[in-house]
C-alpha cells in the first residue's frame, strides 16, 4: 500500500529521546526514510530498531550539533548518498537551568546558544542545497512559547529559543521567492518529555500530552503540506 511519505527523506535531529524519537517514528510509518541524528548512540539504535521492526526504513548518524564540522560531514555523507534532502526537522534543543537572569551560568548559556542557536544556523547552511534540490523541501523548527514572550527564569532557554525563530523566519522569508523551500515553527506545548520533567520536576507527567500526539500533528503538517511561512502551537 502506498503511503503519503514514500520515496521522502527526512533527518530529524534530537532523534534519541521525546518528540525527536516520536517523530523518527511517525515519519517513517508514514513511509519516510529517516536519517536519525543525536549523540546517544544507544539510543538511536533502539529508535531504528522499533522502526525497522514496524516496517519502516532508517539510518543512524551520530552527531554532536555542538561541533559545526559534525553537521557538515553530515550533510557530505547525505548528499553523496540520496542527493537532496525532503525534510529537516530539528527537535534538538539544550535547557539550562532555571535561574535568575543575574545568575546565568555562563557554560550552560555557551551550550545553549550552540545547541539552540548555532546548530541550527550550521543546519540551514549545510543543507539548504540539498532541500532545494528536493522536489518541496520543508524545515520544521520545534520552538517555544518562551522564545516570543520573557518568563521569570526562563531568560537563559528563552532568549536562545527568540534567536532560534528569528533565524528560521529570517531563512523562509529569504527562500521563499527563490526556491520551493518552506518553513514551519511548532511549538509543542506542554508535552510529557525528559527535558519538561527537568523544568516541572513536581508534575504529574500524566497530566501532559504524549510526544507522539505532536509527532502525529508534524506528520500531518507535512503530508498536507503548507505554502509560506506557517506557525501554529501544538494544543492538548
Amino acid at each position: 500500500m502506498t503511503q503519503p511519505l514514500d520515496n521522502r527523506l527526512a533527518l530529524v535531529t534530537g532523534a534519541s529521546q521525546g518528540i525527536g524519537a516520536a517523530t523518527a517514528n511517525a515519519l517513517a510509518a508514514a513511509g519516510a526514510h529517516v536519517v536519525l541524528t543525536g549523540r546517544d548512540v544507544r539510543a538511536l539504535e533502539a529508535v531504528e530498531d522499533a522502526i525497522h521492526d514496524a516496517g519502516g526504513a532508517s539510518t543512524i548518524a551520530p552527531v554532536d550539533l555542538s561541533e559545526s564540522d559534525g553537521i557538515a560531514r553530515l550533510a557530505a555523507a547525505i548528499g553523496g548518498r540520496w542527493d537532496k534532502l525532503d525534510y529537516l526537522v530539528i527537535s534538538a534543543a539544550y535547557l539550562p537551568m532555571l535561574t535568575p537572569v543575574t545568575q546565568i551560568d555562563g557554560k550552560q548559556l555557551s551550550q545553549a546558544l550552540t545547541v539552540n542557536f548555532l546548530a541550527t544556523q550550521a543546519l540551514l547552511a549545510n543543507f539548504d542545497p540539498l532541500l532545494k534540490r528536493a522536489d518541496a523541501g520543508r524545515v520544521i523548527g520545534l520552538t517555544s512559547s518562551v522564545g516570543g514572550t520573557p518568563r521569570a527564569y526562563w531568560s537563559a532557554y528563552g532568549a536562545t529559543k527568540a534567536a532560534f525563530d528569528n533565524l528560521l523566519e529570517s531563512y523562509a522569508q529569504e527562500v521563499e521567492k527563490i526556491s520551493k523551500v518552506r518553513v514551519a515553527l511548532v511549538d509543542p506545548g506542554a508535552t510529557r518529555t525528559a527535558m519538561r520533567a527537568k523544568a516541572y520536576p513536581g508534575e504529574d507527567p500524566a497530566t501532559v500530552k504524549p510526544p507522539e500526539d505532536v509527532a502525529d500533528r508534524l506528520v500531518e503538517l507535512l503530508v498536507n503540506d503548507f505554502d509560506g511561512f506557517h506557525r501554529e502551537r501544538v494544543e492538548t
